[in-house]
């Protein structure tokens, strides 16, 4: 599994680079409720990928960045705490653009420790998990207060452009399976509400993600129809964390307006700084929101749950075990073999047992 996208997918790889502190999540109150120290993942705990990878059998994610990490066999995660798009979004993180640059390092790397036979085999049997465009619309907005509707869909052209170019980047390198995660209700998130001074959703945001949403949809289904072998998920992250924003006690929740960890009115800014005053819940599990924008690990329990096995009115066409397991026999990539090259890198001594 290869991950790209934002702070939500983040493991730490900001961890090791140089950007403010609001791109970093490496001091408490994070990770408090699963790894007990900060990992640099934006959560009280484990993040959607760790999940995801758990699934598929494989480890808890290391940074792409992280020095130690050297275990590409069972893949990588290059997300990025404020990962954009579009380069000039956020230039101080690790953009969308750098993010397939060090996918065709590691693809390299396979190469030359497999060979290209195996290491072609894993890229086509590899899922490709993203999550991407809230960074550059939460930009947008702020640049832009009150845009028309042309000035939005030229924007959002944009940036699911570049996703598209990404894509078939990725592709070019023997990428089949597409895991997208579309954008989620950037409006309802405490940290706009607060910004925006609202207690409803904030509708510019909510109009943006919306319209990227419709023409990802869109893309993906033209991608599929134009490259031979594309298969596709969309994981409708949008509906699945507002309706738990909405009625967070249909959930398990007991609040979904507030995060757990915060100052201000929604506790949406200033998680852990130094430097501000903030709240911290004694229980992050009955929170949907851990921060302002990211979930709880409860969350991500279920969110997970949903874009594993769920059926199509959350994921479509199909689900992610669905897209693990297709085309199975044409890949010809399984468990067996990448625990035989996994076998491989150990008895080389280029990877412990225990990293594995």
């Amino acid at each position: 599994m290869f991950v790209f996208g934002d702070s939500v997918f983040d493991p730490g790889n900001n961890n090791y680079i140089d950007t403010s502190i609001g791109g970093k999540a490496n001091f408490p109150p994070y990770g408090e409720t699963f790894f007990r120290y900060p990992t640099g993942r934006v959560c009280d705990g484990r993040i959607l990928p760790d999940f995801a990878a758990a699934y598929v059998g494989l480890p808890y994610w290391r940074p792409y960045l992280d020095p130690d990490n050297h275990n590409f066999v069972v893949g990588a995660n290059f997300g990025s705490a404020g990962g954009a798009v579009l380069v000039e979004t956020n230039p101080y993180t690790i953009n969308l653009e750098l993010q397939v640059f060090y996918m065709k390092k590691v693809a390299s790397l396979l190469k030359e420790e497999l060979g290209d036979e195996n290491a072609s085999e894993l890229l086509k049997g590899a899922i490709y998990l993203s999550s991407l465009g809230g960074v550059d619309y939460m930009a947008f907005s702020n640049s832009t207060s009150d845009p028309t509707e042309a000035e939005m869909e030229a924007y959002v052209k944009i940036v699911i452009g570049n996703i598209t170019n990404a894509v078939k980047d990725i592709y070019a390198l023997g990428g089949r399976k597409f895991a997208f995660q579309n954008v989620g209700p950037l409006g309802c998130q405490p940290e706009n509400k607060q910004s925006y001074n609202t207690t409803g959703c904030v509708e510019l945001l909510q109009t943006l993600a919306s319209m990227h949403n419709d023409v990802l949809n869109t893309v993906a289904e033209e991608l599929a129809s134009e490259l031979p072998g594309f298969k596709y998920l969309i994981y409708d992250y949008f509906t699945t964390v507002m309706e738990r924003t909405e009625n967070p006690t249909k959930y398990g929740f007991k609040e979904g307006d507030i995060a757990c960890c915060g100052s201000g009115t929604h506790r949406g800014d200033g998680c852990g700084y130094l430097t501000v005053a903030y709240e911290l819940c004694s229980n992050p599990n009955e929170y949907v929101f851990f921060d302002g924008g990211h979930p709880t690990e409860a969350a991500n329990i279920q969110l997970t749950e949903l874009l594993w096995n769920g059926t199509t009115n959350v994921t479509w066409p199909i689900n992610l075990s669905q897209l693990v397991e297709l085309d199975s026999t044409d890949v010809k990539v399984s468990t067996e073999n990448v625990d035989i090259l996994i076998d491989q890198r150990v008895a080389s001594g280029r990877v412990s047992k225990a990293n594995v």
